[in-house]
Parts: C-alpha cells; sequence; structure tokens
C-alpha cells in the first residue's frame, strides 16, 4: 500500500517581506521534518505575501521573488531538508507575471505550476497581475502522481481539476489565499468535495492565516479523499501544522494516458485547455517509524489518516466573526510596526466592542481609552465607558471638549448642525494629538450601518488609521457584544462589556435628548433594508415588493447614495461581510443613478 506523510504550513505571511517569508518556510519545513512528512504545503504566493497588488508591476519586486525561490531550494538542502518535497507558492516572471507554484526537492525546484483560473471580482482583481497558465505539471513522487493547483483552480469549472481527471492524479495540493467572510467556510469544503469526485483524487486546501489590509485569512485548511470525503480540518484563526498520513491503494498509478493537449470545458473568457506534462521527481527511501506502522495497521480503507494537530469542531458564526475581527486588527497594527492604540470611551456599544477587539488583539495594557465629555454628555454614559475600561483594564483618560466647543461655538457663531458637529470634530483633533504625542494608532468606533447611511462625521468620529467594525451591521455589534459576555462569563472572568451599554437606545449625544431613532429606523429593520440595497445591489423596487415599506426603502436609498463621498474617506477595516465598503463596492462620487423618488 502506498503512503504519503503530508504537511500543510497554515502560517501568516507578510506582503514585501519577502526575506522574513522565506525564512518562514525554511523553520516551517524543519517542523514537518520533525514530524516526519514527506511533503510540505504552502499558501498562495507564500514568498511575496498575498495580495501583492501592483508591486507585481515592479520589475525589482518580481525578480527578488524568483531569485527568493531559486535560493530557498538550495538552502532547504544545506539545512539537510532536501529530501523533504516542498510546494510553494511565489510569483514568476515566465511568460509575464505569474501567479506560480513550485515544487522543490534535492536543492532544485523540480516543477512550477502557473494559476489558470484568474479571479476578476469582489476584491481579487487577478487579471490586472497575472498572465494564466495552460500546463498542468504532474509530479511523480514517492509512486503518486501529484498536481498542484492554486485557489481560484478549485472554485470554477474545467481547467486544472478537469485535466487532472484524465491523468490518473492520486492527490491535488490546492494552494490559497482566501480571504474569510461570513459563512465562506460552509463553501469551501462542499466545494472541494465537489472537485475531489469530479477529479477521482484526493485534495490538500492549504489556507495562509492572517490580516493583510482589509483582508482578513482564516486558514480553515483540510484534506478530502477520493469521494470528498473530510479526513482532516485545521483550526481557523490559528497557524500551525495540519500534519496527516494518507494512504493509497496497492495499484501504482502509471504515468498519464494523454500527454499534450487535453480538451476541458471552456472557462471564464480565455481557452482551457491545458498541456499535461510529467515531471519525474525521486525520492528517498522511507524510513518506517512506528506511527507508520500504527497508521498502517488501522488503514482499512484508502484516506486513513492519523492526526497530529487539528481539529474538526467548528467555530460558531459569530466566533467566527469576532475571531476574525481581532486577528485582522492585530495584524494591521502590528505588521504596520504599532505597538498600542487609542479609541474614544462614549459608554455606548460600538465603541465598546472595538475596545474589546482590540484588548483581544493586542492586550488590553496597550490601549487608552479616551473619554471626551460635553455639556451634552449623561452621567451614564461617563460611567459607562469608565466601567468599560476597568473591566477590560485598558487605560483611561478623561478630556473634557467643552472648553474646546465652546471656543469654537462663540469664534465662528455655531448653531444647530454645525455646532454639533464640531462636538465630533474637537473630539477627533483630540484623539489625532493624542496619537501624534504617544505613538498611538487611532481606531474609529464607526458600524456598517452607520457608515451606509451617512450617520458619522467626516473627520470627527471618521478619523483614525484602522476601523474593526466598518463592516458589521450595528445589530451585529448588539450580537457580537453578548457572545463576548458569554465567553467571558462561560471562563468564570468578568464580563467585558457593561450590561447598560449593550441595553440603552443608542445615542450620539450632540444635543439633549437626542437618539438615533429620532432620525434612523429600528437598526433591524434598516439593516434587512442595507443588506439588500448594499450586499446584493436589489433595486429599490425589488425592495419593495419584498414587503419593506415604500418611503422608508426611498429614504434609505437617498442616505446611501449621499455619503458615499464619505465612505472614501473613512478608514479601512477588516472585510467580514459578502460585500464591503471600499475595495469590494466600488460606485462612483460623482453620480446622478437613481432608483428611489427624489426628494
Amino acid at each position: 500500500m502506498r503512503s504519503l506523510r503530508l504537511a500543510l504550513a497554515q502560517i501568516d505571511l507578510v506582503v514585501g517581506d519577502i526575506a522574513a517569508n522565506t525564512a518562514s518556510v525554511l523553520d516551517w519545513t524543519q517542523r514537518a521534518a520533525a514530524d516526519g512528512a514527506d511533503l510540505v504545503a504552502f499558501p498562495e504566493m507564500t514568498l511575496t505575501g498575498y495580495p501583492p497588488e501592483d508591486l507585481v508591476f515592479r520589475d525589482s519586486f518580481r525578480r527578488a521573488s524568483v531569485a527568493a525561490l531559486d535560493s530557498l531550494a538550495k538552502d532547504l538542502a544545506s539545512a539537510g531538508l532536501g529530501d523533504i518535497a516542498v510546494v510553494v507558492g511565489y510569483l514568476d516572471i515566465a511568460g509575464g507575471p505569474r501567479n506560480a507554484s513550485a515544487w522543490c526537492h534535492g536543492g532544485a525546484v523540480v516543477a512550477t505550476y502557473y494559476k489558470h483560473h484568474l479571479p476578476n471580482y469582489g476584491v481579487f482583481d487577478e487579471r490586472r497581475y497575472f498572465s494564466p497558465g495552460t500546463e498542468l505539471p504532474i509530479v511523480r513522487f514517492r509512486d503518486l502522481n501529484i498536481a498542484m493547483t492554486i485557489c481560484e483552480d478549485m472554485w470554477q469549472d474545467g481547467g486544472p481539476f478537469a485535466a487532472a481527471a484524465t491523468a490518473e492524479v492520486d492527490l491535488l495540493i490546492n494552494i490559497n489565499g482566501s480571504p474569510f467572510e461570513n459563512d465562506k467556510d460552509d463553501l469551501r469544503l462542499p466545494l472541494a468535495a465537489k472537485r475531489a469526485r469530479e477529479a477521482r483524487t484526493a485534495v490538500a486546501y492549504v489556507n495562509q492565516v492572517g490580516g493583510q489590509d482589509e483582508l482578513v485569512f482564516d486558514g480553515d485548511s483540510f484534506v478530502v479523499d477520493a469521494n470528498g470525503e473530510l479526513l482532516v480540518r485545521a483550526e481557523q484563526f490559528h497557524t500551525g501544522l495540519l500534519v496527516t498520513d494518507l494512504t493509497f491503494d496497492s495499484a501504482v498509478r502509471q504515468s498519464p494516458v494523454r500527454q499534450g493537449p487535453v480538451q476541458v470545458p471552456r472557462a471564464i473568457e480565455y481557452d482551457a485547455s491545458m498541456t499535461i506534462t510529467y515531471v519525474e521527481c525521486a525520492a528517498a527511501a522511507h524510513t518506517p517509524t512506528v506511527q507508520d506502522a500504527e497508521a498502517t495497521a488501522t488503514a482499512a480503507q484508502p484516506g486513513h489518516s492519523r492526526l497530529l494537530d487539528a481539529t474538526l469542531e467548528r467555530l460558531s458564526d459569530t466566533a467566527q466573526l469576532w475571531n476574525a475581527l481581532v486577528l485582522g486588527t492585530r495584524d494591521y497594527v502590528q505588521k504596520n510596526r504599532f505597538s498600542k492604540a487609542t479609541l474614544g470611551l462614549s459608554g455606548g456599544i460600538d465603541s465598546a466592542v472595538v475596545a474589546a477587539i482590540a484588548s483581544d488583539a493586542i492586550g488590553a495594557q496597550n490601549i487608552l481609552g479616551v473619554a471626551m465629555p460635553s455639556k451634552y454628555s449623561s452621567q451614564h454614559s461617563l460611567a459607562d465607558a469608565a466601567e468599560l475600561a476597568s473591566r477590560l483594564g485598558t487605560g483611561y483618560q478623561i478630556v473634557s471638549i467643552t472648553p474646546m466647543v465652546d471656543a469654537y461655538v462663540e469664534a465662528l457663531k455655531l448653531e444647530g448642525l454645525a455646532e454639533e458637529n464640531i462636538q465630533a470634530r474637537v473630539r477627533g483633533a483630540t484623539l489625532m494629538a493624542i496619537s501624534n504625542s504617544g505613538g498611538y494608532l487611532v481606531l474609529a468606533t464607526g458600524n456598517k450601518s452607520e457608515l451606509a447611511v451617512g450617520y458619522s462625521t467626516i473627520y470627527g468620529d471618521a478619523v483614525g488609521g484602522f476601523a474593526p467594525i466598518k463592516d458589521v451591521p450595528k445589530s451585529q455589534v448588539w450580537e457580537l457584544a453578548r457572545w463576548r459576555n458569554e465567553q467571558a462569563s462561560a471562563a468564570g472572568l468578568i464580563e467585558p462589556i457593561p450590561r447598560n451599554s449593550i441595553d440603552k437606545p443608542p445615542s450620539a449625544e450632540l444635543r439633549p435628548g437626542q437618539l438615533d431613532s429620532d432620525s434612523l429606523p429600528d437598526y433591524e429593520l434598516l439593516d434587512q433594508i442595507l443588506v439588500r440595497y448594499v450586499d446584493f445591489d436589489e433595486g429599490v423596487a425589488t425592495i419593495i415588493n419584498a414587503g419593506f415599506d415604500p418611503e422608508l426603502v426611498n429614504k434609505t436609498a437617498r442616505m446611501v447614495d449621499a455619503a458615499e463621498w464619505k465612505r472614501r474617506q473613512y478608514p479601512m477595516g477588516p472585510k467580514v461581510s459578502f460585500k464591503a465598503f471600499g475595495r469590494d463596492r466600488r460606485l462612483p462620487v460623482t453620480n446622478h443613478w437613481r432608483e428611489h423618488a427624489e426628494k
């Protein structure tokens, strides 16, 4: 019976830090070798980090990637790791920039695969950068036929998976830079199972972990057998090796039945015919271990696996969302060389949840919460802010903005909305001053619902370097707060978010007795309309026909359309929904198209 000990390296990468990423490959390969792995696979564009965006256009960057791959192959052999096969993503320059995967073994690059399906939707813009590949190399390793694919190749019909079905492949390795979004983990596994059945081969899916600007990568690496059955699955949002023993039937597959062009279904917009090639990769004899003997003895069927480091228990949807926000915030702070952050604490739910996310991300001792009361601030808001800081263990500072606001109001003779907004702008300037003097990253606390309808003050509460809940609807912010408190309570810890911050009606407190409900509908109802209009681009008539009040739908659409210029100037934040403002949803600011009734 043929066998392979496979390691999937679910690791965090830094875009542009080719030296550090390459060193990480060496480090994790040593760990895989210590676990007896025959083959270790790394994520998409490992050496450059993903996505590199317009760095791809720089000749120096492209050449550095290729040079790093050549050095890596040699360094692996020099480190005594020449016998382990390493599959690693990188940027190639052959035939135009290529999103590539390399098979390294014995001090050399044995085979190279170029990504065939180039995504050009949502946050992806790969046809801007890369040329597609049309060749599927099959590497003969330890009496197995193994093929490499990259991310989108699994999501589209045709291409390499269809070609693999004709080529008697034992294992398909799919390396990924697949960003997190709500419910995406429910799509990946069924799709991989479908592709495995189509190609009649086991599929190993490895994804990176970490934050890159707005994107968050959740890992969720796994292996399915040729029947699409899940064998092993890695923990989300954590780095580590997923190591498993795969066994295959005793029949040794021969070289591909056909070499040369193989016609497969047309995919996307370019010719999907692929050329299958065969590459021999000599492997040193595998020395049996006690673990191997145990695995073989219990392997009743092909595809049996032994798990070294993985979990099959899935996180709840809310747990996934919280982890994504924490990871995205942590990596943005740390990768951009900040060590501490500050934010305004209003006593409300948004700032409370952002403070809790930041505390989980970089430690409460590195967070400074700033309460900035005006003459309209309620005493309970100040008390709730202080209680939050105490529960979390963050730093806490009170800066009264009343004298500064009064000076503006008197000097400029402000009243009405102008007087309300100057309060938010003084708070924004205060936070930026604290940032400049203390080296803090300012965190904006706005949520997706408020950003959608323009319920924020430009240069006021919109200031900051990062916005952790920018892509989280208001109704979901409350859900996160309750979940985080439940987790703390279950662990016997203090609930971090004061109950009053969760239960009280939301208010900006910019005038006496002000409530959000004075100008906005109930957030649960508003969010139902917004997800249709913003996330799924439903027209006003369609939303009204779904049973929503025509006046409310038209008002909501007007507010969303009028606020595009504000959103363009809002800080970036983790993308967690199907369509986030920014990279996902791109509408012109100067835009006279209207579906709603003008007023």
